[in-house]
């Protein structure tokens, strides 16, 4: 979640004050931009989403929001793991060649799509076709009286910005289907699904079950929804198509929505789902992935939530050969800022609205979190027992090797962020605005800083060493 374009604070206080007096304002909204698709669909489970592949290894990254300040702590992350140097069928390979998973949120999802869709050249150019560049140069940030009627009408800004200048300087027009499906690593894009109040993932299960073409949706209009702050944006607005297309939900949907045990982000993406199929909600309206999920790591838990077999969501020769998975979330989160901690008085009108929203994003993502890494050691321990019940004929079919071991399958997941480095210069990083156009020096320092955290970490570090 970013929230540092000039005078977001200003305009959320501006807009709660006005909204009595300014409520018939012309509203401000955008026209979904999202085709249908006709034939038969069998509607996948978010599982289908993971890349087939032989290796004992699985590597997957998630990227916080954060505007530039994501980024750029990120991109350094990409560029430490491609530093690491591992053996792989003899030969010295990049770590980075073997990230199967890329999840971004907000200014996270903006390095996440480049660097889906130009792999390894995304290292040579993105510090200068987005970091060092001002993104804010497309906004409508002016403080105006018609400004103000557009933020209460709907928002600042609507797809004609940011979408538009994401195309022109890195993008160039592209979509999903440039994602290349079949090869990883495979790219989420979060946003939040503000009506039934889910997360929502650009990917084939919420495509398919509105009867949509995802092949064909701009990857630069995910990113925007996926940065999309309230106010100073308007969301971004997909329609459904029910009957359009002859698709099957997936068993799990219905199970869920039975289910009263179920958990309720199972269960409540599950509804979500559903209403997009039937058509009950028309129009799916969708704003910065942070309000629900700043880490980008729903899609991840329900794709274990709603698993049927062990070993899902992986296919069972990926569970039976896999030893190493690491999950590695880059966290480039606001920490506490102003001084009313420290005095009677305070927080002012502006800096309680912020406080407010900040207090929402940090706790529902602290939770996320901990379900997360919950969840992962729970599966780990189940596939184990899958592994170590198999027959001697299902190793076969199976292709593991006479020196296998059942139980060699262990979970790396970590968080990397600012707090992890020498309090000086933690404060330093944290007072870099979450913003979408920041100075060269301000880059530098969050890319290096990037780096250095992730070489540091006894996780990591671990991680590497059972490889």
């Amino acid at each position: 979640m970013w929230v540092g374009v000039c005078s977001v604070r200003v305009w959320g206080l501006i807009a709660a004050i006005g909204a009595a007096a300014l409520g018939g304002c012309t509203s401000v909204y955008n026209l979904p931009n999202n085709q249908p698709v006709t034939g038969t669909i069998q509607a996948q489970p978010l599982g289908s989403e993971v890349p087939l592949s032989s290796d004992d290894v699985m590597v997957s990254l998630a990227f916080s929001g954060g505007g530039t300040r994501a980024a750029a702590f990120s991109f350094g992350v990409l560029q430490e793991l491609d530093r690491t140097r591992i053996r792989d069928r003899g030969k010295n390979v990049s770590l980075l060649d073997r990230v199967d998973f890329v999840s971004g949120v907000s200014g996270g999802s903006v390095l996440a799509a480049y660097y889906g869709l130009r792999r390894r050249e995304a290292l040579t150019d993105f510090r200068e076709r987005f970091l060092l560049r001002n993104a804010e140069e497309s906004l409508n940030t002016r403080v105006s009286i018609m400004n103000l009627g557009r933020a209460i009408g709907g928002g600042l800004n609507d797809a004609t910005h940011l979408p538009r200048w994401l195309d022109d300087n890195l993008f160039g027009g592209a979509t999903f289907r440039d994602f290349q499906r079949n090869q990883r690593p495979r790219i989420w894009i979060n946003a939040s699904d503000i009506y039934n109040r889910t997360p929502f993932v650009f990917g084939s299960v919420a495509f398919d079950a509105m009867c949509s073409d995802l092949m064909n949706y701009p990857i630069s209009e995910a990113v925007a929804a996926s940065a999309a702050v309230p106010v100073v944006f308007a969301p971004i607005v997909l329609e459904t198509f029910p009957g359009r297309c002859q698709t099957r939900l997936p068993d799990w949907i219905a199970r869920a929505r039975a289910d009263r045990n179920t958990q309720p982000l199972l269960r409540d993406f599950a509804s979500a789902i559903e209403s997009y199929h039937t058509g009950s909600l028309r129009y799916v309206k969708l704003l910065d992935g942070g309000l629900v999920d700043n880490f980008g790591l729903s899609g991840f838990s329900i794709a274990l939530l709603s698993a049927t077999r062990p070993y899902e969501p992986l296919m069972p020769a990926q569970a039976a050969r896999i030893r190493r998975i690491m999950f590695l979330i880059v966290d480039s989160g606001r920490g506490p800022s102003g001084n009313w901690g420290q005095e009677l008085p305070g927080p002012t009108g502006v800096d309680l609205v912020m406080a407010t929203a900040d207090t929402a994003t940090e706790a529902s993502t602290r939770a996320s979190y901990t379900a997360f890494v919950s969840l992962m050691n729970d599966w780990v321990a189940k596939v184990r027992r899958w592994r170590c019940g198999l027959s001697a004929a299902e190793r076969q079919r199976l292709g593991v090797g006479a020196n296998w071991r059942c139980n060699d399958i262990n979970v790396f997941v970590e968080r990397v962020g600012f707090d992890q480095l020498d309090r000086p210069r933690a404060d330093v990083l944290n007072a870099i605005p979450t913003r979408f156009q920041l100075p060269q020096q301000s880059v530098d320092v969050l890319i290096e800083a990037g780096g250095e955290v992730v070489r540091n970490n006894p996780t990591y570090q671990a991680f590497r060493k059972g490889l």
